[in-house]
Parts: structure tokens; C-alpha cells; sequence
């Protein structure tokens, strides 16, 4: 055995009584009244008081009581020399029982409580030291034979070493409560963590979506206004602008409020928004697989690859013809996005900063364990697609 399972004490939750549940502790007491009224009982059937000896004995009974009220508090907060110095108060008041009056009742039932309440309550160590003496002086002062002494002894030993084992069992199940409730309030703060990430991601897209697009018209009009165009066509090209980026003020405030919508499992299934956005759009969409519903994140992954394809196809290739593809596979779905290309765009987008949006998408479908692909449609050639897979 290592030597700490000889020098630690019990749990404390064990020793409290931690996690006991209200009916064994009644029992407890009962069984304790009862055993109390039973050593009285064979205290007094012994005959070994008379007269003022009945004072003595109600004096040692309360006095044994109060060593062991204080032995079980002294424990709890582990002072190994004050609960050796209680004990040793139920060891003296039995030695004085057995010489004064020849009590053996009483004398046999302190010293074998006080031996079975230390292997209980103390490091084991100690706590079979401070039983030995106890029980020694059981042993030499027993009337039985050796064999039912022995007996006796180790009956004693028993029930304290089980009270031990059945408290630090207690206590570890206790520990381990304590430990899940512990790993679920983490999981949870984990997962609160979590949505609000995803929320902030959700927003941070639309919004960079939306505001770039709004200062880009915005910083137009500005300079409409400084310069040196005749009034009535700047005045007709700053009201274009401005109703521009009021327009995409609205259209972000409304994909916001989408984001929140799916986020919360209350928006429209995937294949119904891409069926609306390529009828708005003139695109032509094909879906295969068999349609399910999916996870909000994967379907908002599909709704904002989709829209970063499209405004990328306004922006770089006006006019192009657009085909647009979602499938249903075994454990994914695939979007796949492609454009027929327009003069000047080969490959990759030439506009400075281009080519940012799709680097948040790419970076959105690897956190949720799929791949985005966007590159020229031919290799040298016209056109430029982009394709989506996460699993759903």
C-alpha cells in the first residue's frame, strides 16, 4: 500500500457528510439513539453503580458525549493532535470506569467506540496507533476467551475500516458530481462563447459586405461634388450614388436580420433562397440529391458564398452569363458557382482588394470542416468559378 493512503485523511465531503441524503441521515440517528440507550441499558443491568455512582455515571456518559461531538468536529478540520487528545478522553474515562467501579460494560463500550471512531475518522496511520491502546486495554481486561476477545477486536476494526471505506466512497461519488457539474457549466459557457463567435462572424460578413459597397458609392458622390461637373448632371449622379448606398443600407440590414433568423433555425430552406436569388439574378440554377434540411451554419455558409459569388460576377464580369449548381451528397452539399467571363478578366480578379470576400469564405468553410475553391473556370481562359462543400 503507498505510503500516502497511510498519512492522508478522509475526504472532507466524506467526513461532513457531503451529499448524504436526509433519510439515511434520520436513520443514522436513530440508530445511534438506540445504540446509546442500548449501553446505558447494559450499563445499569451490570449493577456495577450505586448511589452517588449514578451522578458519576451521568457525568462520564455526558463528558464521553461531548469528546466525541468535539473528536467529529476536530477531524473536520484535520488538528490530528486535538482529536488524539479527545480520544484519549474516552480511553481515560473507560480505564476510570473499569478501576473505580469494575464497570466493564461501560469501560469496553467507551475504549471499543473510541477504537472504531479513530480507524473512521483519522489517517489511517494514526488512526490504528490511537485504536491499539483502547482495544489493548479491552483485551486484558476481558473476561472471555482469547478466541472471543480476538473476535471482538477485529470485529471492531472491521466496522470502523467499513464506516471509512463507505464515507470516502461517498465522498469520491461527491467529487465526481461536483467535477460533471463543473465540465457542464464549462461546456456551457463554452457554448455561449461559441454562438456569440458565430453571431459576430455572421455580422462582421454582412456588414463588411454591406458598408464597403456603401463607401465605395458614398466616397463617388463625394467626389461628384468636389469637382467640376456641371450641377444638373452632378446633381443626377450624386442622387444615383446616395440612393445606391441607401439601398445597400437597407439590403445589409436586411441579411443581418437573416443571419440572426438562421442562426436561430427560422429561415427559409437553402434551395428556396437560391431559387429566388437566381430568379432575381437571371442565373441559371440546377439542384441535385435528395433535399434535407441543414445545419444553420452550413446553410448560411451556402447563402453568403452564393451572394459573394454574385456580387463578384457584377463587379468583375458584368454581363457574363452565370450557372449555379447546389447538390445534395451522402454527408455534404456542394454550391458551385461559375461565370462565362467578360473582356478584360482572365483568372483571378485585377481589381485591388478583390478577391477578399471569397478569402472569408474560404476561411468560413475550413472552421466548419469544408473546402472552397475559386480560380478560373478554364486554365488562361475566360470565366471564373467558385466551389463550396461542407458537411451537412
Amino acid at each position: 500500500m503507498p505510503i500516502e493512503n497511510w498519512t492522508e485523511w478522509p475526504a472532507r465531503e466524506a467526513l461532513a457528510k457531503v451529499g448524504v441524503p436526509r433519510r439515511r441521515l434520520v436513520m443514522t440517528w436513530v440508530v445511534r439513539v438506540v445504540l446509546s440507550a442500548w449501553f446505558v441499558w447494559g450499563v445499569l443491568r451490570e449493577g456495577a453503580f450505586h448511589g452517588w455512582g449514578y451522578a458519576a455515571l451521568a457525568a462520564g456518559f455526558a463528558l464521553g458525549a461531548a469528546a466525541v461531538w468535539g473528536y467529529y468536529r476536530t477531524t473536520l478540520a484535520r488538528r490530528l493532535p486535538s482529536s488524539m487528545a479527545l480520544l484519549a478522553v474516552l480511553a481515560t474515562l473507560g480505564a476510570a470506569a473499569e478501576a473505580a467501579a469494575g464497570a466493564h460494560v461501560a469501560s469496553s463500550g467507551l475504549w471499543c467506540v473510541g477504537a472504531a471512531v479513530a480507524v473512521e475518522r483519522l489517517p489511517l496511520g494514526p488512526g490504528l496507533a490511537a485504536a491499539a491502546l483502547p482495544l489493548g486495554a479491552y483485551a486484558g481486561t476481558s473476561g472471555k476467551a482469547p478466541a472471543a476477545t480476538a473476535a471482538t477486536v477485529a470485529a471492531v476494526l472491521l466496522i470502523g475500516y467499513a464506516l471509512r471505506l463507505d464515507e470516502e466512497a461517498r465522498g469520491a461519488g461527491f467529487r465526481l458530481l461536483a467535477q460533471e457539474r463543473a465540465i457542464r457549466q464549462a461546456e456551457a459557457e463554452s457554448a455561449a462563447l461559441a454562438e456569440r463567435a458565430r453571431i459576430a462572424r455572421e455580422i462582421h460578413d454582412v456588414l463588411a459586405h454591406s458598408l464597403s459597397a456603401q463607401l465605395v458609392h458614398l466616397e463617388a458622390a463625394r467626389l461628384l461634388i468636389e469637382g467640376g461637373v456641371p450641377e444638373g448632371e452632378a446633381r443626377e449622379q450624386v442622387l444615383e450614388r446616395v440612393s445606391a448606398a441607401r439601398g445597400m443600407a437597407r439590403q445589409g440590414l436586411a441579411e443581418t436580420r437573416q443571419a440572426l433568423s438562421a442562426l436561430r433555425g427560422e429561415m427559409t430552406p437553402v434551395e428556396e433562397y437560391l431559387r429566388d436569388v437566381a430568379e432575381a439574378e437571371g442565373v441559371r440554377l440546377e439542384v441535385a440529391g435528395e433535399p434535407r434540411a441543414l445545419p444553420a451554419e452550413a446553410g448560411l455558409a451556402v447563402r453568403r458564398v452564393a451572394q459573394e459569388a454574385l456580387t463578384n460576377v457584377r463587379k468583375h464580369a458584368p454581363g457574363a452569363r452565370v450557372e449555379m449548381a447546389f447538390t445534395y451528397l451522402e454527408r455534404e452539399v456542394e454550391l458551385w458557382v461559375r461565370d462565362s467571363g467578360a473582356s478584360g478578366r482572365v483568372g483571378k480578379p485585377e481589381v485591388p482588394g478583390a478577391g477578399y470576400g471569397l478569402l472569408g469564405m474560404r476561411e468560413r468553410a475550413e472552421l466548419l470542416g469544408g473546402t472552397l475553391e475559386a480560380g478560373p473556370a478554364v486554365a488562361g481562359g475566360p470565366g471564373f468559378h467558385v466551389r463550396l462543400k461542407v458537411p451537412a
